[in-house]
């Protein structure tokens, strides 16, 4: 009788590297892959993932995946032919948006771009009340004439917005199943499918987003599903949604807007396992990796997640109502481009080097100057050792491009120009970290800064000196820490209904009925799930706001103020989050019930605790492998020792400047700074105070 299959699988598609992850249950063991993302045949670079670790597919029995290909075709514009059907008389509210202005004195502000032009945004005649009761029934020959005119435009996608649809989904029910008889191949969704909540222009925001990058999602899981199949994967395949949680594929296909912040919400799942390990309630997760740098937050140990976020720069964003992890995302990755600007400004990002071409030194074809390219220059990663050796990096490749792209139009030697590159760099990607911290109301400088991703550890002492920052931790494996991460979600099903109530007023059976209706369709779904999971924990929240506020915030409930039928500890809950969050409460005031949240989690078993050998406090003396010559803005060109991860032990200290080098990742410790292994291998770096 064969072996049954026992590894668990996870890979993450970054911009730039594509990262495996595998845990072995019966044996405890890790193992780790990484690969060039292969855009255009993201397929191929999962599979190089898994070769580069030796891997027979045959031996999964999980398969865990998260991509970017679904923020990629949001942001890129490069989505399906969509068409929108609306209640008659809102056709432009999709346009229209809110009246916010954010940047108020900014003469050239330009609203958003809807995915959907007006052309193809039909109105629908039907219309329910808000307590979700008809005032004028669908008209369905109206419907299905519409439905035939679609597929003579060549559309690939519908979303469906119909007013109140959140208080009864009748009518767009109705919708959907006549566009499908007369387009069959056609992509539908339908707004509550994805959101139960009221706000028509958020609710008809998601509903495009997810119909316009549907087909292409689509398309690719199941080109996936096909590759596993002919590799003999017999297992079980579910994607990381923007929550951190697990859901189907069958589900990613229908829902791919849930799996926009796959990659990045994986990332703060590891790092709240860090946490737990360690004991620690409160961290930063910074990731930074080819193309992007993103923050979160373990607040209390649990991940800060939000109910809804704006999507391609805040200005200019399309807003994505579903629950997701509460992240930060900046345009500043490794393979970041510096462009001299017009007036002589150094400018860094949002534009990416990717993985094609790349970075200057990779030697693929780049030919401008990147944040790797800078620290290549510096001294921070070795041209020889980079991913182990398996990728040679080009010094005179970089060298040339920065002093004829960036030194020479600045005045500059090539070293003050990659120093300014960085130093642009760390001031944006500090930006990210204040958007989930100090504009929440949180003091950043108390958190401890988990970083991980291929390039973060280069920079982190520098972004925690840029706040004030005094702990940075880098944790084990961090080049592949967002696939790793992976490896510790849970399966997860999210769901909100608005019940617009006075605190005061509304009925514990009320809300108790509320509730239990969601966990009972939450307990349902892990019931058809293909995985058995340990157990099942129900998680409570609500959308809280004062009477007379327009936005609320989502308040955590433990179950057992339901259980006593406490309105004041409900209400004290809220005054004490308000307080943090805007620096004010009003705990005389009443206040309104929004919307009721419900998390149900099918709990997983989880990779053990990664150890290391003890030590003494000097590191061996084979722990370091060179003695070579590393910039610093805080002293200048110094010799610096780097040190072999792998060969560092618990205990160890090490004094800053050195770098801490390992397959997928380089550790900069600056002068000043202090570096201790601890028992779990992580690098915890104490910030001096020289800043």
């Amino acid at each position: 009788m064969a072996n049954k299959p026992q590894l668990r699988i996870a890979v993450d598609i970054g911009g730039t590297f594509t990262d495996m992850a595998a845990f072995d249950e019966a044996s405890g063991k890790l193992l780790f892959g990484k690969a060039l993302s292969t855009h255009g045949e993201l397929v191929k670079g999962i599979q190089a993932t898994i070769d580069s670790a030796d891997i027979d597919w045959r031996d999964g029995h999980l398969f865990l995946h998260g991509s970017t290909i679904a923020i990629n075709t949001l942001l890129e514009r490069n989505g399906a032919r969509t068409a929108l059907l609306i209640t008659e008389g809102f056709r432009d509210i999709y346009e229209i948006g809110r009246v916010n202005r954010p940047d108020a004195y900014n003469l050239f502000f330009n609203k958003h771009t809807p995915l959907v032009k007006r052309s193809l945004r039909f109105e629908v005649a039907e219309r329910l009340r808000a307590d979700g009761s008809t005032h004028k029934p669908l008209d369905e020959a109206a419907v299905r004439e519409l439905a035939r005119e679609l597929k003579g435009e060549g559309v690939e996608a519908v979303a469906v917005l119909l007013l109140h649809s959140y208080r009864n989904p009748a009518h767009e029910q109705r919708v959907k199943q006549i566009i499908q008889e007369e387009i069959p191949g056609a992509f539908v969704c339908a707004s509550h499918e994805l959101s139960q909540e009221y706000r028509e222009f958020e609710r008809v925001s998601t509903a495009v987003a997810n119909a316009y990058v549907g087909p292409r999602v689509s398309e690719y899981l199941g080109q996936l599903e096909n590759h596993l199949g002919s590799k003999g994967f017999d297992g079980d395949f579910y994607i990381v949604q923007s929550t951190g949680g697990l859901f189907p594929v069958e589900h990613a296909k229908v829902g791919c807007v849930r799996m926009l912040e796959s990659g990045p919400a994986a990332g703060v799942i590891g790092a709240q396992a860090i946490c737990a390990q360690l004991g620690m309630g409160d961290a930063i997760a910074f990731d930074m990796g080819g193309t992007t740098a993103k923050a979160g937050v373990i607040s209390e140990g649990r991940p800060l997640t939000t109910g809804s976020a704006l999507i391609g720069g805040y200005e200019r964003a399309l807003p994505i109502q579903i629950p997701m992890m509460d992240i930060h995302e900046v345009g500043t990755g490794g393979g970041s481009i510096a462009r001299v600007e017009t007036g002589n400004a150094l400018r860094v990002g949002p534009q990416s080097a990717g993985s094609i071409p790349g970075p200057v030194a990779y030697g693929r074809g780049g030919t401008e100057p990147t944040v790797t390219d800078a620290n290549l220059l510096l001294g921070r990663l070795d041209a020889e050792h980079f991913l182990g050796g398996e990728l040679k990096l080009d010094l005179d490749g970089c060298q040339k491009q920065m002093r004829e792209r960036i030194a020479k139009p600045l005045g500059l030697d090539p070293t003050e120009a990659a120093d300014g590159i960085l130093r642009i760099a760390v001031t944006q990607m500090s930006h990210a970290v204040k958007a989930v911290t100090t504009e929440r109301g949180l003091d950043a400088g108390s958190f401890t800064m988990v970083v991980y991703g291929g390039a973060g550890p280069l920079h982190a002492s520098a972004i925690a000196r840029e706040i004030g920052i005094r702990k940075v931790l880098i944790p084990y494996a961090p080049g592949y820490f967002s696939a790793y991460g992976m490896l510790f979600s849970d399966l997860r099903y999210d769901y909100v209904r608005s019940v617009f109530r006075k605190l005061n007023d509304v009925s514990f059976d009320e809300i108790e009925a509320a509730y239990k209706k969601m966990e009972d369709e939450g307990r349902a779904a892990l019931a058809q799930s293909g995985v058995k999971p340990d157990g099942v924990v129900i998680e409570r929240a609500a959308d809280m706001r004062y009477v007379g506020q327009e936005h609320a915030v989502t308040v955590d409930l433990p179950m057992a103020f339901f259980e006593s039928k406490d309105r004041s500890a409900i209400k004290q809950q809220f005054d004490e989050l308000h307080k943090v969050r805007y620096g004010t409460s009003a705990p005389k005031e009443p206040a309104d019930l929004v919307s009721l949240r419900v998390t149900v989690l099918g709990t997983m078993k989880k990779p053990p605790k990664h150890s290391v050998e003890a030590g003494t406090a000097t590191p061996e003396k084979s722990a370091i492998r060179a003695v070579k010559p590393v910039y610093f803005r805080l002293g200048g060109w110094a010799d610096t020792p780097v040190y072999v991860r792998d060969h560092l032990r618990a205990g160890n200290v090490i004094a800053g400047p050195a770098l801490i080098e390992e397959h997928a990742s380089t550790t900069v410790v600056q002068p000043g700074d202090e570096l201790r292994v601890d028992e779990l291998g992580n690098l915890q770096i104490s910030i001096g105070s020289d800043r």
